[in-house]
Parts: structure tokens; sequence; C-alpha cells
């Protein structure tokens, strides 16, 4: 394979470009200022500067006829006196108009057109470079499938994994966390995503990746105003479990904020994660550079449009969930639309909790409970409302007399524990029911109670650290005590 010139546009740093160029600017003012992982990569660089014949494909100038010259000299026209026109006799000829004499005043002109000229301003540096790279990513033939995606199962078991979190080790996940790393499950049972174009003498050819290097698109906030888009990636995400991919991406992030990153941390993206929706955008179309086959779109996650004037009430008790808009903007030249497609459908149901997904993520945090499951509703009427807040007393009961077997009172071993008669869906609740109010007879000091409250309460009296049973005293009042 033709090896890659060390300044090509079509680089290993991507969309980076920018920011290798504002590095090297800061290297040659003071080498040392410089992390020393970037000073032999820059003791050979030479930064191109934008220029539209530097972008690769840009489309040529209209080539001119051989007949007309390469060049040409503007000229200006000597005004010359025109022949006299002839004028009968009978009409006077026209007195030519005055002439000032040379010192007289002139008055001041109201024609401002001059003044009010904005010049230009040349982008050069790390703005050249981002022109320079948008305008090089028009040469890649780009297509994007869309897909809506409910949320509520990834927020309800994000709500379990930090609560968790934060009675032990600390730290909080976030749900792009969890879609990251769903996006690199998927792209585990569908390489072809990862894969990107190249040329072999000229011929097109496709570079089968077997690393996902997954990039972040982190936005920051320089000193003077302006932001900057940074994409360092995650190696080898593919071979990582949860708890490793929350950490790795914690660090990218955390020395790209701290202004940290070194030179590998750039080179070799084969996907990328962006996401729009942390300001409000539902839905966005990146641009893909050379050598990347796909990038991943996270959108806003809110309510269906049809649903945002109604209530709380009436969302909880119809079961609509939040949704997001993924898009996944990929290569046409070596990914079709049907495996985008299904690259999406793949990321789907690792968020609805296919193949364990979500107790991957447990065991890997080592928390000792089972994720919430994924469930239809089940039909409220009102004969089912009263069969619910029966259903409801009922787990309030099996927690009582079973709770302590689910209790994490071992500390030198882990466990994943469960037990059927402790499930909501053994006793016809599912997530849908967890906002919902419900009569509680006076448990845990009040009359209504949110289903997740309520299971809040149960695990924290009977699920920790210490195990309670007591039904099996037979004397009511030593019970009620």
């Amino acid at each position: 394979m033709a090896s890659e010139p060390p300044n090509s546009l079509v680089s290993r740093f991507g969309p980076n470009e920018w920011l290798v160029d504002e590095i090297y600017e800061q290297y040659l003012k003071d080498k040392n200022s410089v992390d020393p992982a970037w000073w032999d990569f820059f003791e050979d660089y030479a930064p191109v500067e934008y220029s539209p014949a530097a972008v690769p494909h840009a489309a040529a100038a209209p080539e001119q006829s051989s007949s007309t010259p390469t060049t040409a000299t503007p000229t200006t026209a000597t005004p010359t006196t025109p022949p006299a026109p002839s004028t009968p006799a009978s009409t006077p000829a026209l007195a030519p108009a005055s002439t000032p004499p040379p010192d007289a005043a002139t008055p001041p002109s109201n024609d401002t057109t001059d003044a009010s000229v904005v010049e230009p301003e040349v982008l050069r540096g790390a703005a050249g470079r981002v022109v320079t790279n948008m305008e090089a990513s028009l040469s890649v033939p780009t297509a994007t499938s869309v897909r809506a995606v409910p949320v509520k199962l990834l927020m309800d078991n994000r709500v379990v994994i930090n609560n968790h979190l934060s009675r032990g080790r600390g730290g909080k996940v976030s749900l792009t966390h969890v879609i990251g790393f769903a996006v690199v499950r998927a792209i585990a049972t569908m390489p072809e995503m990862g894969y990107g174009f190249t040329q072999v003498d000229g011929k097109p050819a496709v570079l089968r990746n077997e690393d996902v290097n997954l990039g972040l698109a982190i936005d920051l906030a320089k000193d003077d105003g302006t932001r900057q888009l940074l994409v360092p990636n995650i190696k080898g995400a593919q071979r990582m479990d949860f708890a490793a991919f929350w950490a790795a991406y914690e660090d990218v992030v955390r020395r790209a904020r701290g202004g940290k990153l070194e030179v590998t941390d750039f080179a070799g993206t084969t996907v990328s994660l962006t996401n729009p929706g942390t300001i409000g955008t539902n839905h966005s179309i990146p641009r893909l550079m050379e050598g990347q086959g796909c990038i991943v779109g996270v959108g806003a996650m809110e309510y269906p449009a049809d649903w945002q004037g109604a209530s709380s009430e009436t969302i909880v008790r119809n079961a609509v969930s939040k949704i997001m808009t993924l898009t996944s903007t990929y290569d046409h030249r070596i990914i079709q639309g049907a495996q985008s497609g299904e690259f999406l459908r793949r990321i789907h149901q690792l968020l609805l909790g296919e193949d364990d997904f979500y107790g991957d993520i447990f065991r890997s945090l080592r928390i000792p409970y089972e994720p919430v499951l994924w469930a239809s509703d089940i039909s409220a009427s009102h004969e089912t409302d009263l069969d619910k807040t029966v259903r409801v007393q009922e787990i309030i009961h099996a927690y009582r007399v079973r709770g302590h077997l689910m209790a994490d009172t071992d500390p030198l071993e882990y466990e994943q524990r469960s037990h059927p008669d402790l499930d909501v869906l053994s006793h016809g609740l599912t997530l849908w029911d967890l906002d919902r109010e419900f009569p509680t007879g006076g448990f845990g000091g009040r009359a209504l109670m949110k289903l997740r409250e309520i299971l809040g309460v149960l695990r924290d009296a009977y699920t920790r650290t210490v195990g309670i049973e007591y039904m099996h005293l037979q004397d009511p009042d030593q019970r009620q005590w």
C-alpha cells in the first residue's frame, strides 16, 4: 500500500488536524510547554495552510479557451472628443457645464460606500485547517440512517447504577457512557460498520480494522470565548467490559479538558460518537472524514411531540417514554443503507436489554442486584387498578418475608442476587408502574407512594449489607414492633 504523505489532509488525525496545528504553533514558541510525547512528531512536521488547491478532489477552475489569453491587463479608456453633431441653425447650441475655479471649495460628498466596506479576515492556522477539513469531507459520499429509541429503561437502570455507586465506590455513569458501550457492542457483531475506505495504488479498497477505536466528540470552551471540538478515541474498546470502558472514557475526557492528550489519542479512529442532544438538538447529520466509516449521533431525550403538552400524570398513566433519535452517518462507498439500518436496530435492541446487556453492566460494576427489565405495560382499567394495588401490597409482604435473601452480606465474594418472589414482573408489575402512585396502607409513613419509592424503601431496609427477617415471629405485637 502506498504510504501516506506526512502532511496529507486525509490523515490519521481526521477532524483533529486543526488541533495538531495549534499545538505545533505552541511548540514553536516554547517547546517545553508541549507534552514531550509530541516532540518527535513535530521534528519534521510542516503544517499546510488552507487553500482550495490543498483540498482533495476540489473542483478545478474552468479551463479557458486556447484563443483567450491566460492573463489580461486591464486598460483605462481614454475619453475622446466626439465629432460635433450637425445642429440646425434655428436650434441654439447647449452651453457647456460650468467648471468651478481651482480654488473653489468642494462640498463634502454624502457617499459613504467606501467607508462601510468590511475587510474579510483571512482564516489561518487552526481556523483555516477546519475549513480545509470540512471541504475535504465533501469528497466522502455519505448517507444517514435515523431511528427513534425509547429511553425509559436506560434511564431507570442508570438510576439503579448511580444509587449503588453513591453508596460505595462513588462516581456517576452518564447516559452517554451506556449508549457508547452499546455502540461498541453493536460493532462487535457488525464489524463492517468500523471499516474504512482507502486506496491501494490508486484503486479503491476497504480497510478492515480489527479494533474498535471509538472517537468521542468533546466540545471545549477556550479562554477567549471560542469553542473547539476534539475527537480523541478509546483504543480497543471491544475488548473492555463496561467498568473498563467507563474508566477509559472518563480518562480521555479528563485529559482533554486538562490539555493532556497525546498524539496517539487522536490516531486511528474507526467510528465516532457525537452527542448534539446535550444542546437540545434532536437530530444532526455530521460530516464524515476520510478513513472513517461511521459516525453515530445521539439526539436530545424528549417526550414525543404529540405528548409534550400532556400532564405528568397523563404521561405516566399512558406509559409514554422519552425518546432519543439515533443517527448513523456512513461512508456509502463501503457501507450500504441496509447495514446502517441494521446497526441502529442492534443498538436499539441492546438499549432495551437484549443479550443481557444491562446484566453485563451490573456485573462489571459488581452491583449485586438484577437490572430493571423491559416489558410491555399491563393494560389498566378500574378493575386492574385495584388489582395492581393488591399486587403492590403483595410485593411489600414478599420483601418482609424474603428480602434478607437478597442482602449483600458477603464482603469477600461478589454475587448477583435475585429471588422470583421479589421480582416486580412476578407480581404483574412492570417498569411502567414505577412512577405510578399506589395506596400503601401507611407503609413508610405515607398514604400514597410511587412504586419506585416503595421499592427504594424496601431495598434499603432488607437488601443492603444487613439482612433482616422477622415475619416468622408468631406474636403479632412482637412482629409489629
